[in-house]
């Protein structure tokens, strides 16, 4: 499962993430590298990056393979339910690399940020679901 360690003013992934490893499952997060990001197994420590985010060490144990579902962070979205993110576009050219291998992408966000008219672009992530507010 893809996770994402949060940033203040993300939903809190963390302790989902706990719960994911105590059940034995492989939860991978995104370690930055360049205009875009790697995936990484989570496991601690966590070390701060650049625009302040927590990431574990580089390891090079994840190999590429199907994952089930990719939860990622938004700010919003719009009628096409693309992503709109932070403006780094990261999770956009990482998707366009590996998001054959993703079955199933849901966005999470703290409140409903919607717009009618569409305000994304064709290369911008797509969700199959949205969840507001919490996860656990």
């Amino acid at each position: 499962m893809l996770l994402y360690i949060p940033l203040p003013g993300e939903v809190d992934t963390l302790p989902l993430i706990r719960t994911l490893r105590r059940r034995g499952v492989t939860v991978l997060v995104p370690f930055m590298e360049g205009e875009s990001f790697r995936l990484v197994q989570y496991r601690l420590p966590l070390r701060r990056k650049q625009y302040g985010v927590r990431e574990p060490n580089f390891s090079r144990k994840y190999r590429k393979k199907q994952i089930d579902m990719a939860i990622i962070p938004i700010v919003g979205t719009d009628k096409t339910l693309r992503r709109i993110g932070f403006g780094k576009g990261m999770y956009d050219r990482f998707f366009a690399r590996e998001g054959a291998y993703i079955s199933e992408t849901i966005f999470v966000q703290r409140a409903w940020q919607y717009s009618p008219v569409p305000l994304t672009d064709v290369w911008d992530v797509r969700a199959d679901a949205i969840i507001v507010g919490r996860l656990s």
